[in-house]
This record gives C-alpha cells, sequence and structure tokens, in this order.
C-alpha cells in the first residue's frame, strides 16, 4: 500500500524520515509517495483533506481532529526550542505588525496567547520573515526552523522567546508540530506507520550522518553546524514517543486529550 507523505524540507524532518523514504529500514510493505511543503501549506493540506499522513502544526490539530489523528511519534516537542519574535536591532518603536509563518502554525497560536495586544499579525512564508523585517516591511517577525539559528546575521534582536514565555507559564514543554494520520486508515495500519517512524528516528540516532546528503538536498542553511543544532533542538525523546508529558503540553495547547499507547491497546 502507499500513503501520501507530507512533510517539510526542514533538517528535523529530513533527519527523521530519512531511513523510511530511503531504504534504511523494513517498511513491510508500506510505500511513502512524499512531497516537501512550508508548515503552513501542510497545515492547509490537512484541512484539505490531501494527505494520508502529514506533518502539522500543533496548534492546527483543533480543525482536523475529526479526520486526522496525531501520532505518538515524530513530534517537534521539546523545551528551549520555540519560535523567536525579533525585530531590526536598536529599533525601540512600538511593535504593531508582526510577519507569522502561517495562520495556522503553533507560532502564530502563541502570538495570540503572549501578545494579544499584537492584532495585526500577517502570514509570510517562514524563509522569507527575516529579510522583511530587516527591510522594515514589519516591525517584527516570529522565526521558525533555521531562521532562528541565524538572524543576528541579518542585523536582528531577539524581543522575546516564545518558547520560553510559554514553558513559564504552563511548566510543560512546547507542542511545535506533530505527525497525522487519516483516522480513515485501520487503526492498525495508523500504528505500524507510527512504528515505523519511530524506528526511523531511531535509525537516526545512531547513523547520525547517514541522512547528511539528504538532508541538503532540501535545506534552507547548508553549514553544518545549523543543521546540527536544528537537530538537536528539535529532535528528541518526545519525537521516538510523546508519553505522558507530551500528551499534557498538547492538551494545554488545543484542548484536546490524546490516548496513550496502553489506552489505545486497550480498545
Amino acid at each position: 500500500m502507499t500513503f501520501r507523505l507530507r512533510i517539510s524540507p526542514c533538517p528535523n524532518d529530513t533527519f527523521m524520515f530519512d531511513a523510511l523514504l530511503n531504504g534504511r529500514i523494513d517498511t513491510g510493505g508500506l510505500h511513502f509517495d512524499v512531497e516537501y511543503r512550508d508548515i503552513e501549506a501542510l497545515n492547509r493540506g490537512v484541512q484539505a483533506g490531501d494527505a494520508d499522513v502529514s506533518k502539522i502544526s500543533c496548534a492546527v490539530l483543533p480543525a482536523v481532529a475529526d479526520r486526522y489523528a496525531l501520532l505518538d511519534s515524530g513530534a517537534a516537542l521539546g523545551r528551549g526550542n520555540g519560535p523567536l519574535l525579533v525585530r531590526r536591532a536598536g529599533d525601540r518603536s512600538p511593535i504593531r505588525r508582526v510577519a507569522v509563518p502561517g495562520v495556522h502554525t503553533t507560532a502564530n497560536a502563541l502570538m495570540m496567547r503572549l501578545f494579544p495586544r499584537i492584532t495585526e499579525r500577517t502570514p509570510l512564508l517562514f524563509s522569507q520573515i527575516a529579510a522583511a523585517v530587516e527591510r522594515g516591511d514589519f516591525d517584527a517577525g516570529v522565526l521558525i526552523h533555521e531562521g532562528r539559528f541565524v538572524y543576528r546575521q541579518r542585523q536582528l534582536e531577539l524581543v522575546a522567546d516564545l518558547g520560553q514565555l510559554w514553558e513559564r507559564t504552563t511548566a510543560l514543554p512546547l507542542p511545535l508540530g506533530g505527525i497525522a494520520a487519516k483516522r480513515s486508515l485501520p487503526e492498525a495500519m495508523r500504528r505500524q506507520v507510527e512504528t515505523l517512524i519511530r524506528q526511523s528516528i531511531e535509525y537516526a540516532f545512531a547513523h547520525p550522518e547517514a541522512s547528511r546528503a539528504y538532508i541538503k538536498e532540501h535545506a534552507q542553511e547548508l553549514d553544518d553546524a545549523v543543521i546540527d543544532a536544528h537537530i538537536a533542538l528539535f529532535v528528541n525523546d518526545y519525537s521516538l514517543s510523546l508519553g505522558i508529558e507530551g500528551r499534557r503540553a498538547v492538551e494545554a495547547l488545543t484542548g484536546i486529550v490524546l490516548r496513550s499507547k496502553a489506552q489505545n491497546n486497550e480498545k
């Protein structure tokens, strides 16, 4: 069987999915037709139902939970890895116009929750936000993915680390994104995909250099140090399994209660 798989081209996704997509693990006869999309395009895709398995922002889960189930593996969730609100260095004017990496992203959800008075938020492709702020098109911008590592090269400065603010107010890790599978797929098949993703991540951890060429085919930033920092920040034990704390974090952000693997096995 072939699944329509949609992930981002960012190093954390390509690192996690390399073994699954490039024949490094046994997929048990399952095949994946992969497309790479910006996170907001991924969110729109699941809202349109055009993927069987897809990376999503956790913030979009309430809008698609009737059609998609969040898998236990493949998440981008943790501490110290949140979106960054930045502005031009030395600029002290009021922040009114902010570029965000998509209406349905966790970054935008955090802006709404943490900075409710900033209502003029404009969606922009994540890779274009830093340059737009540098040009003065916006008072500030929210950076995700590789952009959070290189913004100082554009003479930008940090206003707020949205992940740190989330952690201070909730004492929970920040659930940025996850992998969702269509509920119309048999549950046993969703669990098989979930297991394959976990095995792919385990392979990536055991062979960290195996995926480097594949990662660089798709990455915005090709510097090895940036790629390593990106992977280290977004791929961790929560990527292998959300666990109790990860499920609590998703619930705190979305209001959706996730079943544990044990609870699913009891059904």
